[in-house]
């Protein structure tokens, strides 16, 4: 299927690209199925791509590539909601709110987005450990 983006124009997407959020994310509880596209020459930023409404796209990033402290732990509910089996089997982004200049970037460790590689289901939670507004400015980023 082919559809239009904030940042990529307009792209063809497999169903096996697609991610499906049950519950949507908060505050766009609408819309429950996205993507994630890679930027060209850029392993470190991507875009959470709504497949539905073209100018909802998140930048988003690996939190360990930031944050090599940063842990999550995740509970019943959310393991049972995902389908998860394994640690290994999910992947884990949060979403940036990129400023200019980027040193004032800054990342939502309260709210990471966990996928399930499995299933392609995938959930934003909450920690409560963790802020939503940590600076990304000590991040180095490759050329």
């Amino acid at each position: 299927m082919k559809i239009q983006t904030k940042y990529h124009g307009e792209i063809e997407l497999n169903e096996k690209d697609i991610w499906h959020f049950e519950k949507g994310i908060p505050g766009f509880e609408d819309e429950k199925q996205f993507t994630v596209l890679s930027f060209e020459d850029n392993d470190i930023f991507f875009v959470l791509q709504s497949v539905n409404n073209f100018s909802l796209g998140f930048i988003i990033s690996n939190p360990f590539s930031f944050f090599k402290e940063y842990e999550i732990k995740l509970d019943d509910a959310v393991t049972y909601a995902l389908e998860l089996e394994k640690p290994e089997d999910s992947m884990v982004y949060v979403i940036l709110t990129v400023k200019d200049p980027f040193s004032e970037s800054t990342a939502n460790l309260q709210a990471p987005l966990v996928f399930n590689l499995i299933n392609n289901k995938a959930k934003q939670i909450i920690l409560n450990d963790y802020s939503r507004k940590q600076p990304v400015s000590a991040a180095a980023v490759k050329e």
